[in-house]
């Protein structure tokens, strides 16, 4: 019964994504799992280069990891996509979100 939950949580998601195959809902979230852990350690590095520490303004963080860390997540998603033959995937999810984020400054 706990595989058929598992499996049912993959096909959902195979549905949701539009993808091919379960192989590639694995794919995808291999491609999720690396870009997340690779932008907390690319985070911790920054913030080490830039001598942040637990003195340092919350706001300043947060401006930071929005300028630079944000962006290298997405640029992750994209490279990781590409090894593990998902970049369109993950092309189409970026344009997607391009053009969300362009409509929110427009209608500022």
């Amino acid at each position: 019964m706990e595989n058929q939950a598992k499996s049912g949580v993959l096909v959902r998601l195979q549905e949701k994504w539009g993808l091919e195959s379960l192989f590639h809902v694995i794919a995808v979230l291999v491609v999720f799992s690396l870009a997340g852990s690779s932008v907390v350690f690319l985070r911790k590095g920054l913030f080490s280069i830039l001598g942040f520490n637990e003195q340092t303004s919350l706001w300043i963080k947060t401006i930071t990891y929005i300028l630079f860390v944000f962006p290298a997540y997405q640029v992750l998603l994209l490279a990781y996509g590409f090894c593990l033959g998902q970049f369109s995937f993950f092309w189409e999810k970026e344009k997607k979100m391009g053009r969300w984020l362009a409509a929110r400054f427009k209608k500022s």
